[in-house]
């Protein structure tokens, strides 16, 4: 488990957004770790986890892209069920709230990348053991 850096920007829901965020970053060099751009009233709440997020602030800022940050946890887990059951009630026990939760995996048998998003980051790295 380790605590990172997310970048947080609200776009418009329109196609080429996504597209042009993400060139951006990638014509910088900038790799994207994690994404999560979930809608909203026809906007979108993006979330990404990339390689240097102070880089990656000041060329979306350059690109007129204003880009928060907050803090979050990636957890390296086994890809099994009931394993974020266990997380989530780990968490709900130490009364830490899961804002946001996203994942990427590796398919059956594999490991898989939690990235979470809590109200209080000390409490919910001392409630999950790291």
């Amino acid at each position: 488990m380790r605590k990172v850096t997310q970048l947080t920007l609200t776009m418009q829901s329109k196609p080429g957004v996504l597209a042009t965020l993400c060139a951006t970053l990638a014509h910088a060099g900038i790799n994207i770790e994690a994404v999560c751009a979930p809608e909203t009233a026809g906007k979108g709440k993006v979330r990404l986890l990339v390689g240097d997020a102070a880089r990656a602030q000041a060329v979306l800022k350059q690109a007129k892209m204003r880009a928060g940050t907050e803090e979050a946890l990636t957890l390296t887990l086994e890809n099994r069920p009931g394993l974020l059951a266990e997380v989530a009630g780990r968490l709900a026990r130490a009364k830490v709230n899961v804002k946001c939760a996203y994942a990427t995996t590796a398919g059956p048998g594999g490991q898989a990348t939690l990235i979470l998003t809590v109200s209080n980051v000390a409490k919910a790295m001392a409630a999950l053991g790291g």
